[in-house]
Parts: C-alpha cells; structure tokens; sequence
C-alpha cells in the first residue's frame, strides 16, 4: 500500500513545522517576556496541558492510522472497533447494520472529545491568565500614594508586571489552542475515514 500512515505523516509534518517556527520565534528573542518568573509559572502550565493534549492526540492519530490500514487489508484485530462492527454484521437485516454503523460513528467520535476539550482548555487557562495579570496591576495602584513622587516608580513597575502576565498568558493559550485544534482536526479527518472505510467494508461483507 503506497498511502500506509497516511494520517501519521500528516500529523508529523506539521508539528516538525510548527516546532521549527516556535524554535526560530525563541531565537529572535520575541519570547523573553516569558521567562519572567510569574510568567513563566502559568505560561510552564498551560504549556503543560497543550503536552498532554498533543500526547493524547498523537497516540489517537496512530491508532486511527493503524485501523485504516487494517481495515483497507481487511484483516482488522477483533478488539478494534472495527473488527467490533465488522464481527456484528453476521445479521444481514439492514436495520441492524444501521443500528451498528450507528454505534461505531458515537464510539470513534468520542474516542477524540478529549483533544478538543483540551484545546478549549488552553484558552480558559489563558483568560484566566488574563484576569489574574489585570488583578495584579490594580492592585498596584493606589491613587493616595500616586500624588507622592517616590510611589510613582514602584506602582507603575507592578502595573507592567501585571499587563505583561496578562498579554503573554492570553497569547499562549491562544497560540497553543490553534496549534492543537489543528491537530484535532487530523485526526478528526482520518475519523471520518476510518467510519466511512469500516462502513463501506461491512456493507460489502453483507452483500456477499
């Protein structure tokens, strides 16, 4: 077969591209406001669920990959799920072929809910990012002490801090939300595949 892992490629080439674009952003130096220390703790936590999510992403992309290929040779494993649907098509009544192409649709749609809740994730952790920087700045500001020159310095200083925890967190939970969407959407493409490839093939089954 000549498109085996078809689907893995994908997912590979465009996290190698997306990496190579974060690694030459980090070598201009755009990313130095997030090794400021409370920036850095949030933004390592959100880069943290984005990991899991692309982890978690990647292990499906295979998976899906793997079932396509055994699918296309018809020899699915019996534990897969399309070796499940395949194995229930013993019964040609058509209504209960519907019923179990039903079945298999929910089963392979859920199985990838999880990357797309994280990626929603990313940017409540973002915002919350967001509140917690803007609680920082006016906390800061105190408008007794602003009339005082020597209190000036101090609250504009802690006024930065917070507006720059709350624009970098918002831009990384932003950034990384894209990046792993994107990669629920292969792998949501290769879903479709793999139901339509499983469908097709127990339909034939049926037919002979």
């Amino acid at each position: 077969m000549t498109h085996r892992y078809l689907l893995v490629l994908r997912f590979a080439l465009y996290n190698i591209v997306a990496t190579g674009l974060l690694i030459a952003i980090y070598l201009q130096g755009w990313l130095d406001g997030l090794f400021v220390k409370i920036t850095q703790e949030i933004s390592l936590g959100i880069f943290a669920v984005f990991i899991y999510g692309l982890v978690n992403c990647g292990f499906k992309v295979w998976r899906t990959s793997v079932e396509l290929n055994d699918t296309a040779t018809g020899d699915a494993p019996p534990e897969s799920r399309a070796g499940q649907y395949l194995a229930g098509l013993a019964s040609p009544d058509a209504q209960s072929r519907s019923n179990g192409a039903a079945a298999l649709r929910l089963k392979l749609t859920n199985r990838i809910v999880i990357v797309r809740q994280t990626a929603n994730t990313l940017v409540f952790l973002g915002l919350i990012g967001t509140v917690i920087g803007f609680i920082i700045a006016l906390s800061g500001v105190d408008p007794k002490a602003a009339t005082e020159v020597e209190n000036v310095a101090p609250m504009v200083s802690r006024l930065i801090q917070g507006m720059s925890l709350a624009l970098y967190t918002t831009l990384v939970g932003s950034v990384l939300y894209i990046w792993l969407i994107v990669n629920h959407r292969i792998l949501a493409s290769g879903t479709v595949h793999l139901i339509n490839a499983v469908i097709d093939h127990g339909e034939a089954r049926a037919r002979t």
